[in-house]
C-alpha cells in the first residue's frame, strides 16, 4: 500500500518560531515553496506558516515573528496513513500540504506535488 512516508518529503524546509516573518518570506521565495512547518529545536512540530500569512503580515513582517501570525490548529497525517487517505484530507479541507508527524515530530511533508508525482507514476504504469 502507498502511504504518506513513502511519498513525503523527508526533510521538508522549516522555519523557527522566532525567525522574523521578513525571513520566513525570504526563505519561502528564493526556496519556490508556499509554505512550510514551524518546529521547535527538538523538531517538534509547532505549526505553518504559508505564503497568505506573509501577505497578510504585510508591512510588519519586519517586526512580527513567525510564532505570532503561524496556524497552529494543524491536519496532520503519520508516516503508515494511505495515500489515498491524505489526499481525501487534503481534497476536503482544500490543505495544499499536510505535516507528516511521529507523535509530536515531524518527519516529513506531503504536497500536492507529492500527490501529483504519484498520479503521474500511476497513469504511466510504473
Amino acid at each position: 500500500m502507498l502511504t504518506a512516508g513513502k511519498v513525503m518529503i523527508r526533510e521538508p524546509i522549516t522555519a523557527s518560531p522566532e525567525d522574523t516573518v521578513a525571513r520566513a518570506m525570504l526563505t519561502m521565495t528564493v526556496r519556490g515553496i508556499g509554505g512550510m512547518p514551524v518546529v521547535g529545536d527538538d523538531g517538534e512540530l509547532l505549526g505553518m506558516i504559508t505564503h497568505r500569512d506573509l501577505i497578510l503580515a504585510g508591512r510588519e513582517a519586519e517586526r512580527l515573528r513567525v510564532r505570532d501570525i503561524m496556524t497552529t490548529k494543524l491536519v496532520t497525517v503519520e508516516p503508515r496513513t494511505p495515500v489515498r487517505r491524505v489526499a481525501e484530507i487534503m481534497c476536503s479541507t482544500g490543505l495544499q500540504r499536510l505535516p507528516v508527524v511521529e507523535g509530536k515530530r515531524l518527519v516529513g511533508l506531503v504536497t500536492q506535488s507529492c500527490l501529483l508525482r504519484v498520479l503521474l507514476q500511476l497513469l504511466s504504469g510504473r
